[in-house]
């Protein structure tokens, strides 16, 4: 039987490549598994032991995958975090995290040492990627210790925090297991089993998304468990992501919707001069994709994309390319494990219809916001917890998600909701990119603004207003039709697809 797990395929098979770093180096199994052994070995002479954190603010590189499986097979909680956070953010997510090493990259020096001040984080812990004042080398770390496995060897965890889109962000963290990190986790497994993925089989992972996003590292680290190659793309282009697909005949991905559009939006001759038949699985998620970029993507790429919705907290909904078809704009079925359920404010199930909060539970398993018992309490109902967005079932079980309770829009006491109207006004060939939100209004409560991002060679103002208007008034009913309509060079999302529209809003409504 084939060996699984970084370590039993070092051992199995020690040249096979485990990792192409974006700098285009292979970094082979036996390679990843000595660095991950020597960092480990490194952190426990530190003093870090099972339950203790580290925290890493590294770019897509091979040193933020080893370090990730240092952490995992010594038992420590990785706290991957978003390098375009600032200082005094970097700083909370330290303190509040309790955080026993902190490592980060050149490129993000000013915001690492900030944030490292104003923690009050001691030197000794802190470790470099290149030159940062006040850091220590990160090969320095473990290069005193005798060669070998660390001492004691015990599965790790993510210690996730959530995107922080409203307020503070909080950490996830779940009761650590004690299994062998050795072991290719069952889990594991399972996930990629939802999409059709086996151990080896001759795949191939393409990242072009941060490492600092959840479900991103999970895909990676995951198919290097299962003997996949990870190719790491730094930032991600359209033109080279298709090249990267042809050179290491890429099977899988993980991808969002702001990257599909920006593939249709390469000119034609450009989006046909690369073989792309090597393409099995192309799993999207982490925002709502347009029906109209999502029926382009299949005529093009055929029936390999997959669409998923899932939660940091756990569980979730996929939904296979025949599944869409059959279901224009469902998210899917629940896994297998997985509860969904459409409740209403009362916490009573609604009939398949009728949209209420979309309330999620992964088996048995649980979690606590870390310092926060009442966001946990408000989350729930019983067992299943929310993410505050709306939805609803159909009849046969399909989840088909409407939008974010908090970016609802009541307009004379209607329920709109914005992630509608941008699907629609997104169809548009001079719409990049849009967001829709409510402002307050004397008599109606809200009306609805839109923002948007126009297509290369469309020029904003009123003629391009009075057009996407009159498009989306063929599409949509008039109450749903923004009043107005401002313009801007490029919206707040983060490279993962998310959009900041908090950040958007406090432009318009006051404070």
């Amino acid at each position: 039987m084939t060996a699984l797990g970084l370590w039993g395929i070092a051992a199995d098979e020690p040249d096979r490549t485990a990792v192409v770093d974006p700098d285009g180096r292979s970094v082979t199994y036996g390679e990843l598994a000595a660095m991950a052994d020597r960092y480990g070995r490194g952190l426990q002479a530190m003093g870090l032991g099972p339950g203790d954190a580290v925290v890493l603010m590294l770019p897509n590189g091979v040193e933020m995958v080893a370090l990730h499986f240092a952490a995992q097979q010594t038992g420590l909680y990785t706290v991957a975090v978003n390098w375009h956070l600032v200082g005094p953010e970097v700083a909370y997510i330290l303190a509040d995290s309790g955080a026993k090493a902190y490592f980060a990259h050149e490129r993000f020096a000013d915001v690492a040492v900030a944030a490292a001040e104003e923690a009050g984080f001691p030197e000794p812990g802190r470790f470099a990627v290149g030159d940062v004042p006040g850091f220590r080398p990160l090969a320095d770390l473990g290069a005193a210790e005798p060669a070998g496995r660390p001492d004691v060897r015990t599965l790790g965890a993510p210690m996730l925090y959530t995107s922080g889109t409203t307020g503070r962000p909080k950490g996830v963290r779940r009761p650590l297991t004690g299994a062998d990190p050795d072991d290719a986790p069952g889990t594991a497994l399972w996930f990629f089993g939802i999409f059709g993925l086996a151990p080896h089989d001759g795949h191939v992972h393409l990242c072009g998304s941060p490492l600092y996003h959840t479900a991103v590292l999970n895909f990676v680290t995951i198919s290097v468990q299962l003997g996949h190659t990870a190719v790491l793309m730094d930032r991600w282009d359209p033109a080279e992501m298709l090249r990267l697909v042809e050179r290491h005949r890429v099977t899988h991905s993980h991808m969002v919707p702001t990257q599909f559009v920006r593939l249709l939006a390469l000119p034609e001759r450009e989006r046909t001069r690369y073989d792309l038949s090597s393409l099995r699985t192309m799993i999207h998620g982490a925002a709502p994709c347009p029906q109209e970029v999502k029926r382009r993507m299949l005529d093009w790429w055929g029936p390999v994309i997959t669409e998923y919705y899932a939660a940091t907290e756990g569980g979730g909904t996929t939904a296979t390319a025949e599944d869409w078809l059959r279901k224009p704009g469902t998210v899917g079925l629940p896994w297998p494990g997985s509860v969904v359920k459409v409740l209403d404010e009362r916490g009573e199930e609604l009939p398949p219809g009728e949209p209420g909060l979309v309330y999620l539970r992964m088996g048995t398993s649980t979690f606590s916001y870390h310092r926060d018992e009442a966001k946990t309490r408000a989350a729930r109902v019983g067992d299943l917890f929310t993410l505050g967005d709306v939805g609803h079932l159909d009849t046969d079980g399909y989840l088909f998600l409407h939008d974010r309770k908090a970016d609802m829009i009541i307009v004379n006491g209607v329920n709109v909701y914005p992630a509608e109207i941008e699907g629609e006004l997104a169809a548009h060939p001079k719409v990049a990119d849009v967001a829709v939100f409510g402002v307050p209004h004397p008599e109606r409560g809200e009306e609805i603004k839109a923002v948007v991002q126009p297509a290369d060679g469309a020029e904003p103002g009123d003629a391009l207003t009075a057009e996407l208007l009159e498009f989306a008034g063929t599409r949509l009913a008039r109450f749903k039709l923004p009043r107005s309509i401002d313009y801007v060079d490029a919206l707040p999302r983060d490279p993962n697809g998310k959009l900041y529209k908090r950040k958007l809003r406090e432009q318009y409504v006051p404070a």
